[in-house]
């Protein structure tokens, strides 16, 4: 007698639909004691004409248009040092990879940890967890589901209790409930993510049966019929069962398969005749030779003729309706845990590092995780799809808990009534969440992170954040968040130091662990299990957040083991020195790579104030692969003239050289005035620096009003128009906001009285509605002349003397007039194209809070027919001081 053989496979992955046999990580060999092959009789060809498979010819890196050093080639860079850096790093990275595939399918497996770390559901009636601990002993998980035992749900000892990688298994059984039967079969699985009622379609499993019986068994076979699973159930009983070995010794080795046949044969030598199909196995007896697997024709063909009985199957699966009558969850929805672990330093608990909803320790209470998993009926349901990614890139800096006029932490509904709004009315399309990511302290703004796939409790539910992003992109606004893989907090109770409590898995140790000035401590991105970490860290958040694109926080904290702190010449040796950390280069490389191959429209960003070369540069060619980096020195450009700069010594060159930036960057670059930064990190907003004085009253209000103003516009023109084709601007600075940003914390008695946004201001007439009404014309700017999208400016005038920049970019033409005190009538600049030229954008409008000096009869200027700036005609400008003009060609004269 014999069953219907169906491949299947063992998962712990908890959304499998089918019953499945495989262990991770490893591949399961059975080896022969003789080199054989096995081959079917009636497919067997003769000796000797055995083919064999072809060597597949080895594809070379040029071959795969891969060249370590091609951007350097691009830009002419000649340099012996670093080429051979990136080469070596190029091997390494092929290393790396190789040893990655040892581990894991491919690269997708490789950053899909979530899928079965932490704690999940599975169609078996109970709940599988997962964690990576490998210096502990003991692994068990604790809550208000079990009273914070550490002994009812552990992990079983030996290797069966965690792999040789230190990942440790433990197994939650649903609780039957009272006056309820086990199920009849082994393996029963329920169905709980789709519709919570579908597939328990009712019918008695005897009847599901008896059918089957009816039209797929064989006679012979009806043992199976009640007991399809009796093999693999008792399998799975022996070695996991209670009495089943704890320890390799104990399972001792598995007979090799000739043994095992000899032995089944031995065994069954009396069987009485059946029906079912005759199978032997020939063996010559030869060292090479062939075992022959030998069946009659007609119960081959009627085997090849069957279709695998999975529609019986599925029809014993019930539905959630009759898994809640039975069954009670291990776990209940918004249950409190944590992980228990032994160590031989002793006992400890500790947040899981894969929770996905935390609450940050209170005052005199531990931190805890807290166990998200409504009923499908009740969880969130996504309504908007995706919205496609612009071309340029307006994003509006956002944090989420003081983005609310009343001194509290805002949450995510308050964000999705209040603040999506005034950004789709402003003219931005992608807002950027810095602070989403769990933290411990909230005066820390969110920079020190501790749970790394949690979004903070202070703002809402997970399913709250879910509909936040939905309504974005239903307004037509992509998300990104400002991701943190470059340091984490250091606290031990809630964060990853010291996780395991004997080793330090996820960091580095000793000084190299500790970043050297902010306290943190630093990933080790040479190891796979923290690659394995971060890497499914970055695919989780588009996976089950739908964002959009990450904003990479302070890469030079990671990239060089002095943290970013020293003093950077431009010589390429710096960039490729003994500080230089190459795994966490590697790691940036393979985290462009997998986000881009998984999300192919997500947009990457880096923060790097070291301009490490090749950023924005394909990883193929050499480059670290980001789409768009971060020139910080334009903000630091603009505080430094504000704060130290007398008005008349502001030198024009230096902003036009500071704006550009690197050439080798230029068309990739993300440019901002000001960001959180100014108003967060200790420091003043441009507003607070211009107007501060207004409100201490001083007794020239007026021309103080009308220099802050005026500059405020200036600044924010010139650095959207004259850099990348990506512009950033922190929520609240496009208004003028007069306060700065300060988190309740000891030094203020926990206030929150600056630890909001003063939204009122805007529905006042005044500085602060102006300055918003220019902002949004900026923004309408790029929207109808596509500013940031074009071609990088010709930048053909810069007048230190006079305080003059004029540059032309597409058939806009921008003239800048920084002078304090100097206006000109008649100012003449180059332009290329003889013609008419029409005022599209002035930043003295009366209704953006300027003068109104320029008449509306002024607004439409012609072309001289003479040289100016190098260029075969001029034009003639009024050009009032402190004031900037945009001109658009609107006829063009041919001569």
């Amino acid at each position: 007698m014999t069953s219907l053989s169906l491949s299947t496979k063992f998962s712990l992955y908890p959304n499998s639909t089918f019953l499945q046999f495989q262990f991770p990580n490893r591949t399961q060999r059975i080896s022969f004691p003789k080199k054989t092959q096995i081959a079917c009789s009636a497919t067997e060809q003769p000796k000797g004409q055995q083919k064999r498979p072809k060597k597949k010819k080895s594809v070379t890196d040029s071959e795969k248009g891969i060249d370590p050093v091609g951007f350097l080639t691009k830009f002419g860079i000649s340099h012996k040092q670093f080429s051979q850096f990136l080469r070596e790093r190029h091997k390494s990275l092929k290393d790396l990879t190789d040893e990655i595939f040892n581990r894991h399918i491919d690269l997708r497996d490789m950053a899909s940890g979530f899928e079965i770390l932490g704690i999940h559901r599975h169609p078996e009636h109970r709940e599988d967890y997962m964690e990576w601990a490998p210096g502990a002993r003991y692994c068990a998980l604790v809550g208000d589901f079990n009273g914070w035992s550490p002994t009812e749900n552990c992990a079983r000892e030996g290797h069966f209790g965690h792999d040789d990688y230190g990942y440790w298994f433990i197994i939650l059984e649903d609780k039957l409930r009272d006056g309820e039967k086990p199920d009849e079969l082994y393996f029963q699985q329920y169905n709980y993510i789709d519709d919570y009622d579908k597939g328990d379609s009712g019918v008695p499993i005897e009847e599901i049966f008896k059918k089957a019986n009816d039209e797929y068994w064989e006679p012979g076979e009806d043992r199976f019929i009640k007991n399809r699973y009796e093999i693999p159930a008792k399998l799975y009983e022996q070695i996991f069962g209670p009495n089943g070995p704890q320890t390799l010794e104990e399972l001792e080795e598995i007979p090799d398969a000739e043994t095992r046949y000899k032995a089944w044969k031995e065994q069954h030598k009396d069987d009485l005749p059946s029906n079912t199909p005759c199978y032997d196995v020939i063996d010559n007896g030869k060292e090479y030779d062939i075992f022959n697997v030998v069946l009659d024709p007609v119960s081959q063909e009627k085997f090849r003729a069957k279709k695998p009985p999975m529609a019986y199957w599925l029809e014993t699966r019930k539905g959630r309706q009759v898994w809640l009558k039975k069954y009670s969850p291990c776990i209940p929805h918004g249950s409190k845990y944590r992980v228990y672990f032994n160590t031989p330093s002793g006992p400890l608990e500790r947040v899981p590092a894969w929770a996905t909803y935390v609450q940050p320790d209170a005052e005199g209470e531990q931190a805890f995780a807290i166990h998200w998993d409504p009923p499908p009926e009740y969880a969130y349901k996504w309504k908007n799809s995706r919205p496609k990614v612009p071309k340029s890139l307006r994003i509006y800096e956002c944090h989420v808990g003081i983005s609310g006029s009343e001194p509290k932490i805002s949450s995510f509904s308050d964000f999705i009534e209040k603040v999506l709004p005034h950004v789709k009315e402003a003219g931005y399309n992608t807002i950027q969440l810095i602070g989403v990511i769990e933290h411990k302290d909230y005066f820390t703004v969110g920079y020190r992170a501790t749970n790394l796939y949690a979004v903070s409790s202070r703002y809402g539910t997970p399913d709250d954040f879910k509909r936040l992003v939905d309504e974005a992109h239903g307004l037509g606004l992509l998300v990104f968040l400002d991701i943190v893989h470059s340091y984490s907090a250091a606290d031990e109770m809630v964060g990853l130091s010291l996780f395991d409590g004997t080793n330090d898995c996820y960091f580095h140790t000793g000084k190299r662990g500790h970043h050297k000035y902010w306290g943190t401590r630093m990933f080790k991105y040479g190891d796979l299990d923290v690659l394995h970490f971060l890497l499914s860290n970055l695919n989780w958040w588009p996976t089950e957040y739908q964002i959009d694109g990450f904003h990479f926080h302070s890469l030079s904290s990671m990239m060089y083991t002095h943290n970013g702190f020293a003093s950077f010449t431009g010589d390429l040796e710096e960039y490729c020195n003994q500080y230089v950390d190459k795994d966490a280069l590697l790691y940036l490389i393979l985290a462009n790579e997998i986000l881009h191959a998984l999300h192919p429209d997500i947009i990457t960003i880096a923060e790097d104030a070291t301009f490490y070369p090749g950023l924005c540069e394909p990883t193929s060619q050499g480059g670290l692969g980001f789409d768009y980096c971060v020139n910080p020195s334009v903000s630091e450009m603009w505080s430094s003239f504000l704060q130290t700069v007398p008005d008349h010594d502001w030198s024009m060159s230096k902003i036009v050289n500071t704006l550009m930036g690197n050439r080798k960057f230029a068309d990739k670059t993300l440019v901002y005035a000001e960001n959180h930064n100014q108003s967060i990190s200790g420091g003043r907003s441009f507003a607070e620096i211009l107007f501060g004085e207004i409100r201490d009253g001083s007794h020239d209000t007026e021309k103080l009003l009308l220099r802050g103003c005026s500059l405020h516009k200036m600044i924010r023109l010139i650095t959207l128009t004259i850099g990348g084709p990506a512009y950033l601007n922190f929520m609240g600075n496009e208004f003028g906001h007069p306060e700065r940003v300060e988190f309740p914390m000891p030094s203020n008695n926990f206030s929150f009285s600056l630890a909001k946004r003063r939204w009122d201001l805007l529905a006042k007439e005044g500085l602060h509605r102006n300055l918003f009404i220019f902002d949004k014309g900026l923004m309408n700017l790029d929207e109808n002349e596509r500013v940031l999208t074009r071609v990088l400016p010709s930048i053909h005038h810069v007048n230190d003397d006079n305080m003059v920049i004029a540059y032309l970019r597409g058939p806009l033409l921008f003239v800048f007039n920084f002078h304090p005190t100097d206006s000109y009538e008649g100012y003449r600049i180059g332009v290329e194209e003889a013609g008419e030229y029409q005022l599209v954008l002035n930043t003295d409008e009366i209704k953006y809070g300027g003068q109104g000096l320029i008449k509306d009869d002024q607004y439409l200027r012609k072309t001289i027919s003479k040289r100016g700036d190098g260029l075969r005609n001029c034009l003639e400008v009024p050009m009032p001081s402190r004031t900037a003009q945009v001109y658009k060609l609107s006829r063009i004269l041919r001569i």
